[in-house]
């Protein structure tokens, strides 16, 4: 490195955050640069920014706003950083994240190596058969109202390295340009969507709730995936006795508990009598709640289980209703699966991970399409709803692993 550098930023770091920003592409930033661009001019591009990040003259430009349709109707602020950007944020990640990993809570599932939702959700319904309550907690905006200087100081609390703290801080102050062009000075937050703020996320939660509850709650579990936590309770004074704890501690921390969304939810089963005001909660797409089950023995009985969540369906049922795939006659069956059976795959592979009978309706919606697009295909059919679930049976007997939920049993019918 030349002697007139100010950090020790390699060149292979730069080459190697630049591949992992590759692999998760995205979209462009405010100067409307694509990846496929910043490519044409690869090696002198990443020099530039090599350059500029290992003297210290990097400072990131503004991040574009977007606002993403939330299901209740409102919308979700994304930053997106441009792709230059992104791969600065990529290299002091990589630095930062190793600091940060040994430090984490085991039951700290969000952004982080080797641990995924599902893992989150496996483990919060293993303690809601030990534990009888639960303290659904939900922050309100969370990543926009991070405070600036408490994220700066938990970093600080992490390394010492000056290259990491005044990028991250520069990070954090970089302006948001909306739509029609207007510069928004930040004054707190950290947008979703650029590649460092998942990580200051976690760092943040660490020192702000997971630390706080391993201190002042020893023998309380708790699952937080970024800002979406459940805390597991053995009474419902003591559920009563950590909510209010919790509240106090994110006023600390200039955060809120959602005054509607956060509640007090009774875990109720065969063996759990009595009735309260919430006995579901929505964690990570999943709706825990009573549930018919059946022992090994075939006896059935009621237990707290999660399964798909109504809003992870409606979601599902418009994307189906988005692909207007009963509309198109041009493309065969193969093609069909070519365009859904990615998706059928993710639904599966996530959704279907607990209580996966939950997941019949979505398919018997989707064969119910298909249907319609056989009877649109085939003049023969046009009229004959019924021929064409037959039809469509039919294909199934013959290809039974065509679709990837029919070679996991949602098979269609006839009727």
């Amino acid at each position: 490195m030349s002697a007139a550098k100010s950090f020790d930023i390699s060149k292979r770091e730069l080459w190697e955050a630049y591949k992992r920003v590759r692999a998760n592409k995205g979209a462009a930033g405010v100067d409307r640069q694509t990846l496929q661009e910043f490519e044409l001019n690869l090696a002198d591009n990443l020099y530039k920014l090599w350059n500029r990040l290992s003297s210290g003259s990097y400072f990131p430009p503004p991040v574009r706003l977007v606002e993403i349709p939330k299901n209740d109707g409102g919308v979700r602020p994304l930053g997106i950083p441009t792709v230059t950007d992104r791969i600065a944020q990529a290299v002091i990640k990589a630095r930062l994240e190793p600091l940060a990993e040994p430090h984490f809570h085991p039951d700290s599932y969000g952004y982080r190596p080797r641990k995924s939702a599902l893992d989150a959700v496996g483990k919060a319904r293993e303690r809601c058969w030990r534990r009888n309550w639960v303290v659904d907690l939900d922050i309100t905006g969370f990543f926009d109202n991070l405070d600036h200087d408490l994220v700066m100081r938990a970093v600080r609390k992490l390394t010492s390295c000056r290259v990491t703290c005044l990028y991250v801080e520069r990070w954090l102050k970089a302006p948001l340009k909306t739509t029609d062009g207007t510069l928004v000075e930040r004054v707190k937050g950290s947008p979703q969507g650029a590649v460092i703020s998942p990580l200051l996320a976690n760092i943040f939660m660490h020192f702000a709730f997971d630390e706080w509850m391993r201190v002042e709650y020893p023998n309380i579990t708790f699952e937080r995936y970024a800002d979406d936590v459940v805390v597991h309770c053995a009474s419902e004074q003591q559920a009563q006795n950590v909510r209010r704890a919790i509240d106090r501690r994110l006023a600390r921390c200039k955060l809120e508990a959602h005054p509607q969304k956060t509640k007090i939810v009774y875990c109720k089963d065969s063996n759990r009598q009595g009735s309260y005001e919430n006995e579901s909660f929505v964690f990570l797409g999943y709706e825990f709640r009573p549930r018919s089950a059946t022992s090994r023995k075939g006896a059935t009985f009621i237990s707290f289980l999660p399964a798909v969540s109504k809003q992870a369906r409606k979601a599902m049922y418009q994307k189906l209703r988005k692909l207007r795939l009963h509309r198109r006659s041009d493309l065969s069956l193969d093609e069909i699966v070519d365009r859904v059976d990615r998706i059928l795959r993710g639904w599966i592979n996530y959704y279907g991970a607990f209580y996966s009978s939950a997941l019949r309706p979505i398919f018997h919606h989707f064969h119910r399409i298909l249907a319609k697009w056989v009877q649109r295909k085939y003049k023969k059919l046009r009229t004959a709803p019924r021929r064409a679930r037959q039809w469509l049976a039919d294909v199934y007997q013959r290809q039974p692993e065509l679709f990837t939920h029919w070679a996991r049993g949602y098979q269609p019918t006839t009727g």
